[in-house]
C-alpha cells in the first residue's frame, strides 16, 4: 500500500492561495472561470490532507490561523481602500456589496476549510470558521465606518421625512448590516445606530411640532400628527428593523402629543372644548386614537368631555327655569309643558353623547365615567321647584296616558321609556321618583287613563332590571289588582242578576284594592245621599259572601258619578265626583241651602267644601247660584240650585280643581326614608355590634345609596332616636362610639 506523500505548509498554502487569489478576482468581477467541483475537491482535500498528517505536519492551528489571515489581507488592502475614497450614499452602496461579496467569500473559504470545522475547532471549542469571518469584518470594517455609515443613513431618512425620495432599499441592505453583525444579539444595531436615530427622531419633532403648535389649529395639528405616526409606522416596515417600532412611535407621539398635550386640548378656537361644541365627530374620534396612545392621555380629554357635557345639561336646567318662570309672568296655564321640554332635551342630550361615547371615544370606560359623573350633577337639579324625580314621573304620566302631549308610535314610546330609566340611574332620590310614579300610575289605573297595558308593564319591566324587585313590586301589584278589581265586578253583576231581590236602584262599578300596593288616601265620613248609602250597603253584603276577614274602607275621594240635572231648558248629564254628587243631590230635598249646611251635611272639613262649592258655582259651570255672587267662596255665602243652566252639550264633565299632592308625596318619602335609615342603622350595628360614628355614616350611606342620598344630619337625628329607643347605647369613654342592644 502506498504511503500518502506528506505535504509541508508552504507547498500546501501556495496551492490554497491560488484559490483564494481566484475567489478574490471573481468576488472583484475579474475575468476568472467559475469554480468547478474538481477545483473545489482539490482545495477541499489539500486541507484535508494538511489536517491529517501526522505531528509535526499536521498544520490545522496553522491552516485556522492563515483562514483568518487571507480575510485580513484581503480587507485592508482591498475593501477599506475602496470604502474610504467614497462618502455619503455611494459609501453606502459600497459597504452593501463589500458586505454582500464578504458573505460570498466567506461561505466559499469555511467550506474549503471545513475539514477545521468538523475536527480541530470542535475539539479545541474555538471560534467556528463562519464566525471568524464575520468576525473580521466587524473588527476591520464595521468598526472604522459605522458612525459615518449611521450618520448618512440618519441623514437620508430626515430628506424622506422632509419629502424627498431615497432608496429605501439601500437603507434596508445597510440596517441589515448592523443587524447581522450581531450575530444573533441586537446590540450593534441598538447601540450604533438606533441610540442616535431615535434622538435625532426626537430632534426632527420637537422642532417641527414648536412651529406647528402655533401655527395651525388642533384638527390640522392632529392631523399632522397622525400622518406622521402613520410614515414612522411605514419606515419601519420598508426598512428599519421590526423592534424599534414602539421606541421610534413613543418617541413621537411624546414630542408630538405629550409635550403639547395640554397646549392642543386647550386651544381657544379649535381645541377639545370647541371641537365638542361644534360636534366635530371625526376631529373628536382622531384625538382619542392619538391621546389613547400617550400614557394618562385620555384623562384631560375625559375631563374636558365632563366639563362640557355638564355645562350643556346645567344650560338646560336654566333654559328651563327661564322658561318656567316667563309663564308664571304671563300667567298662562301650561302646566309642566315646559319641564316635559325640559326632559326630552335632557333625553336627547344623553343620547348624543352616549353616541360620542360609543363612536368617538370607541366605548371608554374613562369617558362612560365621565358621562354619568356630568348627567349626576346636574341632573340631580330640579327645574321650577319641581325634582328632576317628579319630572321623570311627570313625563313617563305624559307618554302613557290616554291624551298625553306626547304622540308616539309604540316603538317610540319603547325607546322612550328606555331612555328615561336610563337617566334614572343618574337621580339620587330614586324613592322620589317611585312615589311620584306611583301616584300617576295610581290615577291612570283607577280613571281608565292608561294608553295602553304593554306599555305599562314594559316600563315596569325595566326599572326592575335597573332598581330592582322591591322598587316595583307595589306598582306590579297596582296593576294586578286591576285586573282582579274587573273580575270581582263582573262577579257583582253576576251576583245581583241572580238576586232579583237584591238592587242598588243604580248602576254601580266598584273597584276593590289592596291597601298595601296603592298610595295612602283619605278616606272621610262623608255623609252619603240615601241613594248612595244602598249601593254601599248592596255591594257590602256582596263582599261578604266572597270573603269574612277583609274590611272594606271606601275612598269616596276617587269615586265619580254620572247624575241627570233637569234644568228648564233642557235635562242634561253632568259627570261629577262623589263629593260633588253628594252636594247637588242635597238640592233635591232644599231649594236654598247655607255654606254651613251643605258642611254639616255632607261632613266634610273647609278645605274639601271650599273646593267643591267653588266647583259648581264659579268655575265654567255654574249649575249653583251663589249669594252674594263674588268669585271666592266663604263661610257665609248661600246657593241655590240654577234651574235656567244650559250648554251647546248634553253631557258635560265638571272638573273639581287639582289638588297639589307633591307635598304630601314628599312627606310620605320623609317618613319612609326615616324608616330605611332605621332599618340601615340596625342592620349594620346588628352585624359589628360595635362602630364609630364616621363609620356608621360611611356605610349607612353606601347601603342606601341606590334608592336615595341620605343626609347626614337625617342620620345622626335616627342614631339619636334609636339610642332613645334603646336600639342602641353610646360608648361611656367614648361619646362618637355605639354598641348594639340586642
Amino acid at each position: 500500500m502506498n504511503e500518502r506523500k506528506t505535504i509541508d505548509l508552504e507547498q500546501g498554502w501556495d496551492f490554497m492561495q491560488k484559490g483564494i487569489t481566484k475567489l478574490k478576482n471573481i468576488l472583484e468581477g475579474l475575468p476568472e472561470p467559475q469554480f468547478s467541483s474538481e477545483d473545489y475537491m482539490m482545495l477541499y482535500t489539500t486541507i484535508y490532507n494538511m489536517c491529517t498528517q501526522k505531528p509535526p505536519h499536521d498544520y490545522s492551528q496553522q491552516l485556522y490561523d492563515k483562514y483568518r489571515e487571507s480575510f485580513e489581507e484581503y480587507i485592508t488592502s482591498t475593501v477599506l481602500p475602496s470604502l474610504r475614497e467614497k462618502h455619503d450614499e455611494f459609501m453606502l452602496r459600497e459597504l452593501v456589496r463589500r458586505w454582500s461579496n464578504h458573505k460570498v467569500m466567506v461561505r466559499w473559504l469555511s467550506r474549503f476549510f471545513h475539514y477545521l470545522d468538523r475536527y480541530f475547532i470542535a475539539r479545541r471549542s474555538l471560534p467556528p470558521l463562519n464566525e471568524v469571518g464575520l468576525a473580521c469584518f466587524r473588527d476591520l470594517v464595521y468598526k472604522e465606518v459605522n458612525g459615518k455609515v449611521r450618520d448618512a443613513v440618519i441623514s437620508l431618512i430626515d430628506q424622506e421625512r422632509e419629502g424627498e425620495q431615497i432608496d429605501r432599499a439601500l437603507l434596508k441592505n445597510v440596517l441589515d448590516i448592523f443587524v447581522e453583525i450581531g450575530m444573533g444579539q441586537m446590540e450593534y444595531y441598538e447601540n450604533d445606530f438606533e441610540s442616535s436615530m431615535l434622538k435625532d427622531t426626537a430632534g426632527y419633532y420637537s422642532r417641527k411640532a414648536s412651529n406647528w403648535i402655533l401655527e395651525d389649529s388642533c384638527p390640522d395639528y392632529m392631523l399632522k400628527a397622525e400622518e406622521c405616526l402613520k410614515r414612522e409606522k411605514d419606515r419601519v416596515s420598508h426598512y428599519l428593523h421590526v423592534s424599534s417600532e414602539p421606541k421610534l412611535l413613543e418617541k413621537v407621539q411624546h414630542e408630538l402629543l405629550t409635550v403639547y398635550a395640554t397646549q392642543l386640548l386647550e386651544k381657544e378656537h379649535s381645541g377639545c372644548h370647541a371641537l365638542l361644541r361644534d360636534d366635530k365627530v371625526d376631529d373628536l374620534s382622531r384625538m382619542y386614537r392619538l391621546f389613547s396612545k400617550i400614557p394618562r392621555g385620555l384623562d384631560p380629554v375625559s375631563s374636558m368631555f365632563k366639563q362640557h357635557v355638564t355645562a350643556e345639561g346645567t344650560t338646560l336646567v336654566k333654559q328651563a327655569e327661564d322658561a318656567a318662570s316667563n309663564k308664571k309672568a304671563e300667567k298662562r296655564d301650561v302646566v309642566g309643558l315646559q319641564e316635559q321640554v325640559f326632559v326630552r332635551k335632557v333625553i336627547e342630550l344623553h343620547d348624543k353623547y352616549l353616541a360620542y361615547v360609543n363612536d368617538c371615544f370607541n366605548n371608554h370606560t374613562l369617558f362612560h365615567k365621565a358621562l354619568k359623573e356630568a348627567f349626576e350633577i346636574f341632573c340631580n337639579k330640579g327645574v321650577a321647584g319641581s325634582s328632576s324625580a317628579e319630572l321623570l314621573a311627570t313625563f313617563c304620566d305624559n307618554i302613557l296616558k290616554k291624551g298625553g302631549s306626547e304622540k308616539l308610535s309604540d316603538e317610540a314610546i319603547e325607546d322612550t321609556l328606555e331612555k328615561v330609566v336610563k337617566l334614572l340611574a343618574y337621580i339620587s332620590d330614586k324613592d322620589l321618583f317611585a312615589e311620584f310614579y306611583r301616584k300617576k300610575l295610581a290615577r291612570r289605573l283607577l280613571f281608565d287613563k292608561s294608553a295602553n297595558d304593554e306599555h305599562e308593564r314594559s316600563i315596569l319591566t325595566k326599572l326592575k332590571q335597573q332598581c330592582g324587585g322591591q322598587f316595583t313590586s307595589k306598582m306590579e301589584g297596582m296593576v294586578t289588582d286591576l285586573t282582579l278589581a274587573k273580575e270581582n265586578q263582573s262577579h257583582f253583576e253576576e251576583y245581583l242578576s241572580n238576586n232579583s231581590n237584591v238592587s242598588p236602584g243604580i248602576d254601580l262599578t266598584v273597584t276593590v284594592l289592596t291597601t298595601g300596593f296603592w298610595p295612602s288616601y283619605k278616606s272621610f265620613d262623608l255623609n252619603l245621599p240615601a241613594e248612595m248609602v244602598k249601593c254601599v250597603e248592596v255591594f257590602r253584603e256582596f263582599y261578604q259572601t266572597k270573603t269574612k276577614h277583609r274590611k272594606l274602607t271606601w275612598i269616596y275621594s276617587l269615586g265619580t258619578c254620572n247624575i241627570n240635572g233637569k234644568f228648564d231648558p233642557k235635562t242634561m248629564e253632568l259627570i261629577v265626583t262623589t263629593y260633588q254628587a253628594s252636594a247637588l243631590l242635597l238640592f233635591n230635598l232644599s231649594d236654598r241651602l247655607s255654606y254651613q249646611e251643605i258642611m254639616s251635611q255632607l261632613n266634610l272639613s273647609d278645605d274639601d267644601v271650599v273646593r267643591l262649592l267653588h266647583s259648581l258655582s264659579c268655575a265654567k259651570y255654574k249649575i249653583l247660584i251663589k249669594e252674594p255672587n263674588t268669585k271666592t267662596i266663604s263661610p257665609t255665602d248661600y246657593f241655590e240650585f240654577n234651574s235656567k243652566f244650559t250648554d251647546k252639550m248634553r253631557r258635560i264633565k265638571i272638573p273639581l280643581p287639582p289638588v297639589d299632592e307633591k307635598k304630601k308625596v314628599i312627606e310620605d318619602v320623609d317618613k319612609d326614608r326615616r324608616y330605611a335609615i332605621d332599618a340601615s342603622i340596625v342592620r349594620i350595628m346588628k352585624s359589628r355590634k360595635v362602630l364609630g360614628y364616621q363609620q356608621l355614616v360611611m356605610e349607612c350611606v353606601e347601603q342606601l345609596g341606590r334608592m336615595f342620598k341620605p343626609d347626614v344630619k337625617a342620620i345622626k337625628k335616627r342614631i339619636e332616636d334609636l339610642i332613645t329607643r334603646d336600639y342602641l347605647e353610646r360608648d361611656k369613654e367614648n361619646p362618637n362610639l355605639f354598641r348594639y342592644l340586642a
